[in-house]
């Protein structure tokens, strides 16, 4: 898509824009400039980087602490500074390096979004382990896979995720340790409450010190599993410079948009309000991870936690701490929409309403533009693979190319090819590759995937796209067959691999049913064996018993014959999902 003429510009933007988009990329990244772009070598391959990001994500912690007391983490009635959680984080990273925790162990963290989650994510990280985040939805056999897989030697949960191990407990060798967070120490667990206090109690602990470990910033730093198509999640090792480079990322888009409109870029003012974000999303996501808590830790924003997403509770808290972004994914920056127009409550501090995870609408940031006239629409795209961010779009560039995810950010390249792996000319339609300091390392003790999936720096991501002639990417559609609810990912073939499980069923395949906010959700096909019974009821009871709740088709049709093929023996699911 070329720049809008001015004959196409509503009168209120025919200035824009006033700066071409390579022209406003190139004054932002120039040498010297805040957001100045360099290039090093990375496992082998020159890789651009950005030449004032921080290093290492200990480097992050150090900029937090910096913040003293100003208010960092906020929790129902629970509130720390950035110096009472650098106290709690460092009595732990001491307590783990005491305990026997050494660098590049790995440290499982499975919580909701509690205070306590960042306070282990970055102890872990002071200790020199990999911090290993597992997803607090999974059932008891998902969890077993991330604590085998990983070779956890200390694990930190909250009571919930305990109770779904504890009797699986045996079953984990490596794991030496169990602390759990805002609970009891039991059979076989610590209390966290031990180590570091209550949140209230975290300003009186010990001023700590910070481990004296070498860390450099291609050491090992996260492991976080992605979904598989058979079923099994792997773990994509990231490194501390990929998890620490996203702090530049919204910063940088919103000076370009500055740029692009004709206005100069606002120098940072220390003395202005402190940036709030309301926290809906999981920390044990990337983008909950490294798009929120990552940047709002080094920049000194203050994070208002939700355990989980509520709106009545969302609208309540921004009206409280008078938040100035929100949002995660679609699904939420269409309820925010419902609530303004209610009118309950005062939402009129928002100045960003951000979401990615999910195909967007176009007629999404149309109408939050309408609605909240002070708050900029942003998305973007990015996976597990790649720490999240890795393209970003806001402001105007976003109105006018609205079923875009965005450019690149200027570390990041991408490009589309087709399937002899030829890189395609702009506005063609094949796999998109990407490139940057953020794809992570690899898969862990998984070689033969990372083989396929990693190419001489470039990161096959298995989604269909388009690029224009400026960089923008468009997302077609996903080679993968995966679908996406609210933001989750949901790969057909595991939860069609739970249906063969049963007794009934002797054919079976799950699509994407269309969905207002959801974007989309499961729906199964099943065929069902001679002489066998199954009801839709029971085979979704079934399903519910095996995997998390998300992953549970809504739907269940009853087939009486074995589901439609192609001439390979493939499912015709464009078949199937006529029938919902």
């Amino acid at each position: 898509m070329t720049e809008p003429s001015a004959a196409t510009k509503p009168d209120t933007e025919k200035a824009w824009p006033a700066l071409t988009f390579a022209e406003a990329t190139a004054r932002l990244t120039a040498p010297g400039s805040p957001f100045a772009v360099s290039e090093i070598p990375i496992r082998g391959v020159p890789t651009r980087i950005w030449a004032n990001a921080p290093g290492t994500l200990r480097d992050v912690f150090l900029a937090g602490r910096a913040h003293g007391d100003r208010t960092f983490l906020v929790y129902e009635d629970d509130r720390a500074s950035f110096e009472a959680f650098s106290r709690a984080t460092l009595a732990l990273a001491d307590d783990l390096i005491r305990g026997g925790v050494e660098p590049g162990d790995r440290v499982a963290i499975a919580m909701r979004n509690l205070p306590e989650w960042p306070v282990a994510f970055f102890a872990a990280i002071l200790a020199g382990a990999v911090a290993t985040p597992l997803n607090a939805w999974w059932t008891g056999p998902e969890l077993d896979h991330g604590f085998t897989d990983s070779g956890a030697r200390v694990a930190i949960v909250d009571e919930e995720r305990w109770a779904r191990i504890a009797e699986r407990r045996a079953g984990y060798p490596a794991l030496q340790r169990v602390l759990v967070a805002r609970a009891p120490a039991g059979p076989g667990t610590e209390s966290l409450a031990d180590v570091i206090g209550a949140v209230p109690d975290w300003s009186g602990l010990p001023e700590g010190r910070v481990p004296d470990l070498a860390i450099d910033p291609e050491d090992a730093a996260t492991l976080f599993y992605t979904s598989g198509t058979t079923g099994r999640s792997k773990g994509a090792v990231g490194t501390h410079r990929g998890g620490a480079c996203g702090v530049m990322a919204h910063p940088f888009s919103a000076a370009r948009a500055f740029l692009r409109r004709g206005e100069a870029v606002p120098v940072p003012d220390p003395s202005a309000p402190q940036r709030v974000a309301l926290l809906s999303i999981p920390l044990f996501h990337v983008t909950g991870c490294f798009a929120t808590l990552v940047p709002n830790l080094f920049r000194g924003g203050r994070l208002v936690m939700m355990r989980r997403w509520e709106l009545t509770r969302a609208l309540a808290l921004i009206e409280r701490e008078r938040c100035t972004s929100a949002g995660g994914v679609p699904t939420i920056a269409f309820q925010l929409l419902d609530g303004m127009v209610a009118g309950t409550h005062d939402l009129s501090s928002l100045e960003t309403i951000s979401y990615g995870g999910a195909p967007a609408p176009a007629e999404l940031v149309r109408r939050l533009r309408a609605t909240f006239p002070r708050a900029q629409p942003a998305t973007g795209w990015g996976m597990t693979e790649t720490a999240g961010t890795f393209t970003h779009h806001q402001a105007e560039d976003y109105v006018h190319r609205p079923d875009s995810c965005g450019p690149p950010l200027p570390v990041c390249e991408a490009k589309v090819v087709d399937p002899e792996e030829n890189a395609l000319p702009p506005g063609e339609v094949g796999e998109l590759w990407v490139k940057g300091p953020n794809v992570v390392a690899g898969y862990w003790n998984r070689p033969d995937a990372s083989a396929e999936v990693f190419r001489g720096g470039w990161l096959r991501t298995g989604d269909l796209a388009r690029i224009d002639s400026e960089g923008f990417v468009t997302i077609v559609d996903r080679a993968k067959d995966m679908l996406i609810r609210g933001g989750e990912n949901i790969y057909c073939g595991e939860v069609e691999s739970v249906l063969y499980e049963h007794p009934a069923v002797v054919d079976a395949a799950v699509v994407g049913i269309p969905h207002p906010t959801l974007g989309e959700e499961p729906g199964a096909v099943v065929a069902i064996a001679r002489g066998q019974e199954a009801t839709e009821e029971g085979l979704r009871a079934f399903v519910a018993e095996r995997l998390a709740a998300f992953k549970v088709p809504v739907r269940i049709l009853l087939h009486d014959e074995i589901l439609p093929r192609n001439p390979n023996g493939k499912i015709l699911k464009s078949e199937l999902k006529r029938l919902f």
